[in-house]
């Protein structure tokens, strides 16, 4: 590591360049081979392709897209587009096309590399004329106006090592978007450059091994993969698909791994699979082959050399991190924002505590309004919402308070515990507010329910909806029903009166990005959830102790 406090990310690269240029710095698998590229190898085409855009002529700080999936190209790209002083927007590889059309005009994105991806139409019929579609050098790409290898061919690298003003945009990071159109959360240079510094006092990062496969358009994997890559020399290897993540992860064998909890639990689920709980209890209950079986399930995961894992985006169960714990790894939850540069509070190494999102990080301070909400402040707190100032001063108050939209509270030591978000608390009609997220993370320890929504606006009681598991979809329809009535009992003598759980109502389809009822980051579109099973809700409601099947 070195002192990066004041050095941009572009800075960094130009460091590494020069100090290690043939250390292996980014892995990209294409038909199963992997190919390797340098920091100088990197570098170079990185500048070819900033020349190709300075010859472009777009005024500076122009927006520039990036779709697709996480590549060796995704990195390369973002780089020439900080070197040709313009400023970079993630678009993910599974997005509505009315949402890219969105993004692309409300962020009036000039040009746009288009990567690998599953549904390339979903993309590319949202791309607005006068957007110059740059293909990266993948297969099954169609042919844009310009292709990536002849950008290298026809154009010298960059001379000179350009650098930004720290208060210069970065990027524009797009939420998700739960509710409504999403919003471009602009970052500056010295958001980066502070999350960043903060980030690697806590982790201490050395020789690190990474594996990128959540989307780089996310804050998450853009801050603790890209950004830690770049300022601490971290090796990355990319995912070539979906479908390779078990064959691929054991290769790579990261020493860090982020993973939100749905692929925890996927992870998790896999195992459980070949080796059920009770046959797996009481194999690590026998001390003289515990490290044994615990080595050998790591190990075909690809988790074994894993010394910091890290969790966050959405809740994570309690039993799930002690269900890992029991497995020898120790999971870290973490709890920050895109508007805040992925950077509040960690669970430190060595210092987890379950049911917390950790402690704040350095330089950071935190209080709780009197109705609950978290804010926070800090040097990595967004400029705000991309064009739109009325939004800003909503969530940013004049002295720098980022209003987060969660509720929580601080606890003596300094660990925050999150209690769920203000916008999602609803009123039953007995006129009491329910707060939904605990009692999710309640039900989130039955293995065959997959993704859920506790829904009570204008019922007499709350009511779940859930869609099952790829574990729950392969069982006996009265083994699953029998395994949610005995969580159900479980569950409702840990609530208050006005919170007990009437039923389960279990959906037809499985919830997914493809059809609306997720974000690209995974979390449940409540709204959407909500109209879309309305009647379903109406059919469950005042159902006691009952699981309905759609």
């Amino acid at each position: 590591m070195i002192s990066s406090s004041s050095k941009t990310p572009i800075e960094m690269v130009y460091h590494w360049e020069k100090e290690t240029p043939n250390r292996v710095y980014l892995r990209q698998p294409i038909a199963d081979v992997w190919h390797e590229f340098t920091w100088a190898k990197t570098v170079d085409q990185a500048r070819r392709i900033a020349s190709a855009l300075l010859a472009m002529e777009l005024p500076k700080g122009s927006r520039i897209a990036i779709a697709g999936r996480n590549t060796a190209h995704w990195f390369m790209a973002d780089f020439a587009i900080q070197m040709a002083g313009h400023i970079s927007v993630g678009l993910y590889p599974k997005q509505a096309t009315d949402t890219v059309k969105y993004v692309l005009e409300h962020s009036e994105a000039r040009a746009i590399f288009i990567g690998p991806m599953e549904d390339p139409e979903s993309i590319t019929n949202g791309i607005p004329q006068g957007c110059t579609r740059i293909t990266l050098p993948y297969p099954g790409i169609s042919k844009g106006d310009l292709a990536w290898n002849d950008m290298l061919r026809e154009n010298d690298p960059l001379n000179d090592n350009p650098v930004p003003d720290a208060d210069d945009i970065f990027t524009l990071i797009y939420t998700s978007g739960t509710t409504g159109n999403p919003k471009g959360v602009t970052l500056t240079y010295r958001n980066a450059m502070t999350a960043v510094e903060g980030a690697t006092q806590v982790i201490q990062p050395e020789n690190e091994r990474l594996f990128s496969y959540l989307p780089l358009a996310h804050i998450f994997e853009r801050a603790v993969v890209e950004m830690n890559s770049v300022y601490n020399n971290c090796q990355v290897s990319f995912l070539e698909e979906l479908k390779k993540f078990p064959v691929q992860l054991p290769q790579v064998a990261p020493t860090m791994f982020i993973a939100v909890p749905a692929v925890w639990t996927r992870l998790q689920h896999g195992i459980l699979e070949k080796l059920p709980q009770k046959k797996l209890d009481r194999l690590l209950a026998l001390p003289v082959i515990r490290k044994v079986v615990r080595r050998k399930i790591l190990t075909t995961l690809g988790l074994h050399n894993v010394r910091f894992a890290v969790t966050g985006a959405a809740p994570i169960p309690v039993s799930q991190l002690k269900w890992w714990r029991k497995l020898g790894l120790t999971i870290h939850e973490g709890y920050a924002m895109s508007e805040n540069t992925a950077y509040a509070f960690i669970n430190h190494p060595g210092e987890a505590r379950f049911g917390t999102v950790g402690q704040c990080m350095p330089g950071s301070e935190c209080r709780i309004a009197e109705n609950g909400e978290i804010l926070i402040r800090n040097g990595a707190v967004m400029q705000g919402y991309y064009k739109e100032p009325e939004k800003t001063t909503e969530t940013l108050s004049e002295d720098g308070w980022l209003h987060t939209g969660d509720k929580g509270h601080l606890d003596e030591d300094g660990y925050l515990h999150i209690t769920g978000r203000v916008k999602d608390i609803f009123k039953t009609v007995k006129g009491k507010y329910v707060a939904p997220a605990p009692i999710e993370g309640l039900f989130a320890k039955n293995s065959d329910i997959e993704t859920m929504c506790l829904v009570g606006s204008g019922l007499k009681q709350p009511i779940l909806l859930a869609s099952l598991s790829e574990e729950g979809q392969h069982k006996d329809r009265d083994e699953v029903e029998k395994n949610l009535r005995t969580t159900l009992d479980d569950v409702n003598p840990q609530l208050e009166p006005h919170e007990l759980v009437d039923a389960i109502a279990i959906t037809a389809e499985t919830w997914s990005i493809d059809n609306g009822l997720l974000t690209p980051t995974m979390k449940v579109k409540r709204n959407v959830v909500e109209e879309r099973f309305a009647a379903l809700i109406e059919e469950t409601s005042g159902q006691r102790g009952a699981i309905i099947w759609q």
